[in-house]
């Protein structure tokens, strides 16, 4: 079928606000459209939020919307710990985490294995961890994530033949994200940076463009990707015709 099996069968492009830091943002992200809201747990990024804090957050969040953990390093314990205190189900691991810790959270959790496309990235790496959904992001050599910086798209599109379900991000913004689902075809895309006026501080007509973005790109997508399908079904059918014809 191709166009990344014709743009994972017309499935919609989920959408991840993260770096959200209160409710009055968390609020506006859902009434926007956003169905994943990323809540930060490392004490080193201008975006970290106490777990009592998103506890708050995630009480104000409607039940089909999934709020996610975001950690940096540590062991499976106290990322357990933290996401029970915050109310959390879904955790993002970026760092130093081995198959084995995030296959023992993956029976508590759904877990997102975060990976940058820095020079040793080798897409068939994401397969090691079958048990998780996998989000790509910039490489920054300090910071995890939230950098405004982008990502090898091309690095992105090949992780699609090993993991079940990829998100997009690194310096996603409402001028960009389209071009990025066309290049990409991913399941999910995530945002931070890219629709904030401070770090920290969502920018609610930027998240509206955002998402509007998307899902103009969506239909452009899948439009192309049902055309294409079409043009080959008929080529495969006239293939057959003349080969019927010749006998």
């Amino acid at each position: 079928m191709s166009d990344a099996t014709a743009f994972h069968r017309m499935t919609p492009v989920q959408i991840k606000i993260c770096g959200v830091t209160n409710v009055r943002d968390a609020e506006a992200c859902v009434d926007l459209g956003a169905q994943l809201i990323g809540l930060n747990f490392w004490p080193q990024s201008p975006r970290y939020i106490q777990p009592d804090t998103a506890r708050q957050i995630v009480d104000a969040l409607p039940a089909d919307v999934t709020a996610v953990g975001v950690f940096v390093d540590g062991n499976a314990e106290e990322i357990r710990k933290t996401a029970n205190i915050a109310g959390v189900r879904c955790v993002q691991l970026h760092g130093n985490f081995t198959p084995e810790i995030a296959r023992e959270l993956a029976r508590e959790f759904r877990v997102i294995r975060a990976f940058c496309t820095y020079a040793q990235f080798r897409p068939e790496d994401v397969s090691l961890f079958p048990d998780c959904a996998v989000l790509i992001d910039a490489y920054h050599p300090h910071l995890r994530g939230g950098t405004g910086q982008t990502c090898d798209w091309s690095a992105v599109r090949a992780t699609l033949a090993f993991a079940r379900f990829v998100i997009l991000s690194g310096g996603l913004n409402p001028q960009n994200v389209a071009s990025a689902i066309k290049a990409v075809t991913p399941h999910a895309v995530d945002v931070c940076s890219g629709v904030e006026s401070a770090p920290g501080v969502k920018d609610h007509r930027a998240i509206k463009n955002f998402i509007a973005a998307v899902h103009t790109a969506e239909r452009l997508v899948h439009a192309t990707s049902t055309h294409n399908v079409i043009l080959s079904e008929a080529k495969d059918l006239g293939s057959i015709s003349e080969r019927n014809s010749s006998k």
